[in-house]
């Protein structure tokens, strides 16, 4: 049967895009779903204020009258002003195993791409760096975290069939706390500190964290702001992740770092939500929300979900403070495992952090291109 392609426009198309990988990946034990409603408000403009500087239009493959794969295609004028090419994003990208599928999808994103003057197309990528981006190459027998991404091991050779080449590729790692990276993340934050006059703020409850929940955003525009595929969060954006996120943490795994009265770095530890998401299969209520609740509160997997400090105060050593103070509350809870998100491969510096634990190399995913 022929492949047809449908653009997303109604309710029911909708619907259709977000349902289609719980199709995919049905059970896949290291698959975790995300939460519906979130997904079906990232493709509404009158709820993602991401639509004011992006031009994103969404695709759906049928075959003999079944969704067989979906795609976005996403313009990020802003990213694309800055670095002064013109790229076009793919996004959300799923199919099943059949090239015509995934030729049909590509195709119909490229042609939209062309109209608007695009150049090259790249991703997976999202409307901005804090939604997921790259395509799972290498780690698929291990648990997605839910700040990370989880594909079919053929969508790789689906990609690299309709000529695309590497861009970028983030790695994870999986860390074990041990004694001696203890002590030395201790005694290297005890010497920053001492040298440097910087202080760490600790937090139990979510209103104490409040005040500094844009800050932290701020901080992370300065931090990210020369990375690719970054363009600086406005207002409304932060806001957007302000409630999408802060209200699932758990504070006492969040770390300030200040000097004087400057808030200079943050980290943002978050207890693994993957298993009690799988549980919650896409919805919060009426029950999902007690898992997540149960995972937050006994964790036993911390996963390293953000950190940021300010450029100028980047080679002076906040990162140390920050991570040994979350060190330090993870051993009084009895954790010693941690999953770090992605980091960019040639990012030396912080790769040869993760070697003063035990670790393993678990996760590859990739940022693709193509000239158009």
């Amino acid at each position: 049967m022929a492949v047809i392609i449908k653009e997303v426009k109604t309710k029911s198309d909708i619907k259709q895009f977000v349902e289609l990988p719980f199709d995919i990946y049905k059970n896949n034990s290291f698959w975790v779903p995300p939460i519906r409603s979130d997904e079906k408000k990232a493709l509404d403009k009158s709820k993602n204020p991401a639509f004011e500087f992006c031009d994103a239009k969404f695709f759906l493959a049928f075959e003999n009258k079944k969704c067989v794969g979906r795609i976005g295609a996403i313009i990020n004028k802003s990213y694309n002003k800055k670095v002064g090419v013109k790229y076009g994003r793919i996004n959300k990208i799923e199919f099943y195993d059949n090239h015509e599928i995934s030729e049909q999808l590509i195709n119909t994103a490229t042609e939209w791409f062309k109209e608007q003057g695009m150049e090259y197309i790249h991703g997976p990528l999202g409307f901005t760096n804090l939604d997921t981006q790259g395509m799972l190459i290498e780690g698929f027998d291990f648990l997605q975290s839910v700040a990370s991404v989880y594909h079919q091991p053929y969508y790789k050779e689906h990609f690299e069939k309709l000529g695309f080449e590497k861009e970028n590729d983030w790695v994870e790692f999986r860390l074990t706390l041990t004694d001696v990276a203890l002590q030395k993340g201790k005694r290297g934050s005890e010497i920053v500190k001492k040298r440097f006059g910087f202080s760490i703020l600790n937090f139990t409850s979510l209103k104490e964290l409040k005040p500094y929940n844009t800050q932290i955003f701020h901080i992370l525009n300065d931090a990210f702001k020369t990375l690719p595929y970054v363009t600086e969060l406005n207002d409304k954006m932060i806001d957007l992740y302000v409630k999408k996120y802060f209200s699932i943490l758990n504070p006492k795994y969040i770390k300030v770092a200040k000097k004087g009265d400057e808030t200079v770095g943050f980290f943002v530890g978050l207890p693994s939500l993957s298993e009690a998401m799988q549980k919650a299969n896409g919805s919060l209520f009426p029950f999902g929300f007690l898992h997540v609740l149960k995972a937050l509160k006994k964790p036993k997997v911390i996963d390293m979900l953000l950190t940021g400090v300010l450029q100028e105060h980047q080679s002076a050593g906040v990162a140390v403070i920050l991570i040994s103070e979350l060190q330090e509350q993870m051993l009084k809870d009895g954790i010693n495992q941690m999953e770090t998100t992605g980091v960019f491969e040639t990012n030396h510096n912080v790769i040869a952090n993760w070697k003063n634990y035990e670790h393993i190399l678990h996760k590859r995913r990739r940022c693709f291109v193509k000239k158009i």
